[in-house]
């Protein structure tokens, strides 16, 4: 190819490619700042987050959006439903119209596919989250026995050894100084960790340990390495993100490859265990009997990394977000956490809670659906890959279409004008009540497989927490919301824990406590 040739290829990239689909979508209404060369509207996002990260937020906690993402916030206050962001080359298309999310959501002939994957994301973790078509439909089909409920409850002594652990160690601290004060954000990162360590590799527990770590690196260094020009060969140079990526991407391959090699080995010699990848490695070798003439039907062993690396991610940092989330809206609104705790005692008292009793916690449940609504783990991509219609639209290919569940979920038009406000009662007749538009776990057939698994790991983890303490936010405690590859405090979580009872005061004394910042 000439250097003529590469330098067309190059100016359709990064200016006719984009300014075609950029006059399509404004024709259509779905307009926002103008493209600009490479960069998009990379350094309008940049000034708006360096202009409002540093402030607080005074008046109501729950509008978090003008600090999440105040380029987001100032086009939706002009455009309201649908307009077009600039990713670098990418137009991000923001979708609100419930009608319109479903349709996407709930698209079966593969319209609205995943993004394709670029090569930070292979590095980093694919798997079911990131597959389409076939692939999708493979490993879906093969994951799905996995995460069956009753494969789940054989889960629950895994869940409840780890959360016991913690919950030691923290009544050591209360009982020596009368009361303590904890960074739930790090507590339940390490929980989660070890719960997924040993739901997924119950006698690899070390090991799993460490790919742990190593998936935390790497989930960093992935949001590091977004935040640059969008630009294929860059991917490729010997820049120290691109070089420590691929190092960890190597070092978790090989440790998973061994522990994969064994536990197959066990499997074929008659050994069992009931833990994630046992239950995953045993429906693949049923695909393999199955389907002998056939072996497209079962997974390779890179597919199978590939889904134990999103255990890490979706296993453990989807759910250390949701726990961490939910113990600073009980301690900002202490008549829920009091709600909570007596329906916990009413329903198993002192004692270990069963998969049973956990599923009677009808209070711990709503509280925790709110808290999804209010402060959902992340967001829902999905694209265009040849012209589509979308109600009205006609979408260009190559067009991202944004669900910013963080804003969907506070759509006053659909929620109320109370949306902004902490109201578990919302979800007393179940998620399905007036049909709202609701997506933590996504929605329609590539709704999550996991959420059975991160919904019984949370009401466990709440559960034995309210047996144990009662707890207030920390004068250090700055609310904070912060997107990186998930929705996090971007200061930590700092709770104080009293033993039950010893707390009360101080909890009245805080209620009204202005946040500090």
């Amino acid at each position: 190819m000439t250097i003529a040739s590469w330098g067309l290829k190059l100016l359709y990239v990064i200016w006719w490619r984009p300014k075609t689909i950029e006059k399509k979508l404004w024709k259509q209404g779905i307009q926002g700042y103008p493209y600009k060369l490479i960069h998009g509207n990379i350094k309008e996002l940049i000034k708006f987050a360096e202009e409002t990260e540093s402030k607080p937020m005074e008046e109501q906690p729950h509008d978090i959006l003008p600090r999440l993402n105040p380029l987001l916030h100032h086009l939706v206050s002009t455009y309201k439903k649908s307009f077009v962001i600039w990713y670098g080359t990418n137009p991000r298309v923001v979708i609100m119209e419930p009608n319109l999310i479903k349709e996407i959501l709930e698209n079966k002939s593969g319209d609205f596919p995943k993004p394709e994957i670029n090569s930070f994301t292979q590095l980093f973790v694919t798997g079911l989250a990131s597959y389409n078509g076939h692939k999708w439909a493979k490993h879906r089909k093969i994951m799905n026995p996995a995460f069956h409920f009753e494969k789940i409850k054989h889960m629950l002594p895994a869940f409840v050894s780890c959360t016991e652990e913690m919950i030691g160690k923290w009544r050591k601290l209360v009982d020596f100084m009368g009361s303590c004060e904890v960074d739930m954000s790090a507590e339940f990162q390490n929980l989660t960790g070890d719960v997924i360590s040993k739901a997924a590799f119950s006698s690899n527990f070390e090991e799993g340990r460490l790919i742990f770590l190593l998936q935390k690196e790497q989930g960093r260094l992935f949001l590091e390495s977004q935040m640059s020009i969008n630009l294929p060969f860059l991917r490729l140079l010997p820049t120290k993100v691109n070089k420590r990526m691929r190092h960890i991407h190597k070092e978790v391959g090989s440790l998973l490859t061994g522990i994969i090699g064994k536990r197959v080995k066990a499997i074929k010699s008659g050994d069992h265990n009931d833990d994630l990848l046992d239950m995953l490695l045993r429906s693949n070798l049923n695909e393999l009997q199955d389907q002998k003439e056939n072996s497209n039907t079962a997974m390779s062993l890179e597919d199978v990394i590939e889904e134990c690396k999103l255990f890490y991610f979706a296993g453990q940092e989807t759910t250390a977000n949701l726990l961490t989330w939910t113990m600073i809206l009980l301690s900002m609104h202490s008549e829920w956490q009091d709600r909570a705790r007596e329906e916990v005692m009413q329903v198993f008292g002192k004692n270990k809670p069963t998969y049973d009793d956990l599923n009677r916690l009808n209070i711990v449940n709503m509280i925790l659906l709110e808290v999804l609504r209010l402060y959902p783990s992340t967001s829902l991509i999905r694209c265009t890959y040849k012209e589509t219609n979308l109600g009205n639209l006609s979408l260009p290919s190559g067009v991202q279409l944004f669900i910013p569940l963080y804003l969907v979920h506070r759509d006053t038009e659909q929620w109320g004008e109370d949306a902004m406000e902490f109201k578990p009662q919302r979800f007393s007749e179940g998620t399905f009540k007036d049909a709202k538009p609701y997506f933590p776990f996504g929605w329609g057939p590539r709704i999550c497989v996991g959420q059975d698994f991160a919904m019984l790991e949370s009401k466990l983890a709440l559960a034995k927490i309210l047996q144990n303490f009662s707890f207030q936010l920390s004068p250090n405690y700055t609310h904070a919301p912060y997107a990186t590859v998930t929705l996090q405090p971007q200061y930590g979580a700092q709770i104080i824990l009293h033993k039950l009872g010893q707390g009360d005061k101080g909890r009245q004394l805080q209620v009204q406590q202005q946040l500090i910042v």
